[in-house]
Order: structure tokens, then C-alpha cells, then sequence
């Protein structure tokens, strides 16, 4: 909860943090978080080997989205219910995550894209995917084609994906 009782060191500190990591570019990450890929999955190639810097790159993002929509709620709306007598739970779960569900799932809309494009990148390394396709076929073989059907694909990938979040972000929005 903001305001005045909010304990601002440790929000300061988790901003430094969530920071730290959003300013690390993805390829260098995926390179910096070998050794603890290969201890967490025995791998350090492959699909799997992807799946832990993917995850340590995309959860600050996504929680600094969360943040900002969480930060957007109406000051006023938590007041009201302190004064009605809500204890944190109740204001956290009928006030602040209602008020901020659009902007949660937009986030998450934003997020899952930008999972997609790191994890063409994550393709370059032999993660596989799309990615994948597109340089050892399109590139490597100098198939301009693949390639360009690879950013078809892709495109179209987001396209979707973004509709359906911007859908369901409108069914949860109250205020339209």
C-alpha cells in the first residue's frame, strides 16, 4: 500500500533491484546467467536452458508493470475503505487489484510479447523456436524467404496475442 505508512526503504530497494535487471539487454543476460542455468537445469542449450533467463529478464519487467498499474489506483478508494474499516487483505483484494486489473492485464499483454521477442533472440544460442529457424535457415543459408515468413508468423503472433489482452483488459475495466 503507498502513502505515509509505507515502508519507502524497501521500496526504494526493490526499485533498485527490478531496475538492475530491466537495464541488462536480454542477449547479455542470457550469456551472464549461464552458470546458473546449468546448475538449475543441467543445460546450458536447448529449450530449457532458455527458460531461466527468460524468466529472470521478464519478471522485473512485468513486475515494474504491475507497480505503475497497482501505483494508478485512486488514493482516495483505499482511504475509503481504511475508514469503512478494511483491514490490508480486503483493501488489497477488493480495492487495489480491481481498480488495477486492466492495467495488470495490459501488462501482462506487453510482457508475454516481449517474451516472444526475447525469445527469438534466445533462438540464436539454440533455444529453438522461431528464432532458430530464422538464422540457421533463413539467415545462415541465406533464405531470405524463411525469413521473412519467420516476421510473417511473428507479426501475426502479436497481433493476436495484443488483441486478446486489449480484450480481456476491456472486460475487466469498470469504468468504460
Amino acid at each position: 500500500l503507498s502513502g505515509p505508512s509505507a515502508p519507502n526503504a524497501n521500496v526504494t530497494t526493490r526499485s533498485v533491484t527490478v531496475n538492475v535487471f530491466r537495464a541488462v539487454p536480454f542477449i547479455i543476460m542470457l550469456v551472464a546467467l549461464l552458470p546458473v542455468t546449468r546448475w538449475l537445469v543441467g543445460t546450458t542449450l536447448g529449450t530449457w536452458a532458455a527458460v531461466v533467463p527468460l524468466t529472470v529478464n521478464l519478471l522485473p519487467f512485468y513486475a515494474r508493470i504491475a507497480q505503475v498499474s497497482l501505483n494508478e489506483v485512486d488514493g482516495g478508494l483505499v482511504e475509503a475503505a481504511r475508514a469503512m474499516g478494511c483491514r490490508r487483505w480486503h483493501i488489497v483484494r477488493h480495492v487495489l487489484l480491481p481498480e488495477a486489473l486492466p492495467g495488470i492485464v495490459g501488462g501482462m499483454t506487453v510482457s508475454v510479447i516481449a517474451m516472444i521477442n526475447a525469445s527469438a533472440m534466445a533462438g540464436a544460442v539454440g533455444a529453438g523456436g522461431l528464432g532458430d529457424l530464422a538464422i540457421r535457415y533463413g539467415y545462415e543459408r541465406y533464405e531470405t524467404r524463411v525469413m521473412f515468413e519467420v516476421i510473417v508468423i511473428l507479426i501475426a503472433l502479436v497481433s493476436v496475442i495484443q488483441f486478446t489482452g486489449e480484450a480481456i483488459a476491456r472486460r475487466f475495466d469498470h469504468r468504460r
